[in-house]
């Protein structure tokens, strides 16, 4: 069986720089909604430029399907990058509170010290429970979540996951000339 090219589902990652407006994230949000794609993860937030946020987005998609949104994201107004991350080209994090049940002096130690080899915190703590803060891979926070289970978790609550690409490049160089991006806003 030949497997046609770009068929496999794997994890993408879009980085999308925009103008830090009212109802951008909504915008490009919508985009994914109308076009039936499920939406793994997605966060907003500053970037080091002024007026100007950043929307990490995670879908499992096909290589083709992923191409088509970036190109349709690139085509909204006050989108003035996006990039596409995939496992090899990028850091991905995410932050996760578990809070665990520790009734016991005994079962306290143990999470603090499981908490402690997976590079956690423990952030809050109390008669009955320990609440644990970990930044990590998503299968690092989830191999920490799985031995937690076992004392019995109370409530999780994560990010979604943020990304960068490796080395020197960055967001920026796939930034729209200022020209391109002002283009036909004057038209009548």
């Amino acid at each position: 069986m030949r497997k046609q090219w770009g068929t496999e589902k794997k994890l993408y990652t879009l980085c999308i720089l925009t103008e830090d407006t009212p109802g951008i994230l909504s915008q490009v949000a919508r985009l994914f909604s109308r076009k039936g794609y499920n939406i793994e993860s997605i966060v907003s937030g500053a970037t080091d430029r002024p007026h100007t946020a950043r929307i990490s987005i995670e879908l499992l998609a096909d290589e083709l399907v992923v191409n088509q949104l970036a190109t349709q994201c690139r085509r909204l107004l006050g989108v003035q990058a996006v990039k596409i991350f995939d496992e090899e080209t990028c850091i991905r994090r995410e932050i996760a509170l578990i809070k665990v049940r520790a009734a016991d002096h005994g079962t306290r130690d143990e999470i603090i010290q499981m908490t402690n080899i997976f590079r956690g915190h423990i952030i809050d703590v109390d008669k009955e429970s320990l609440t644990v803060w970990v930044f990590g891979s998503q299968s690092k926070n989830a191999a920490l979540i799985q031995m937690l289970e076992d004392f019995g978790i109370l409530e999780i609550a994560k990010t979604g996951t943020i990304a960068i690409e490796r080395g020197r490049s960055t967001i920026y160089d796939e930034s729209k000339l200022k020209e391109e991006y002002e283009y036909g806003k004057n038209v009548l």
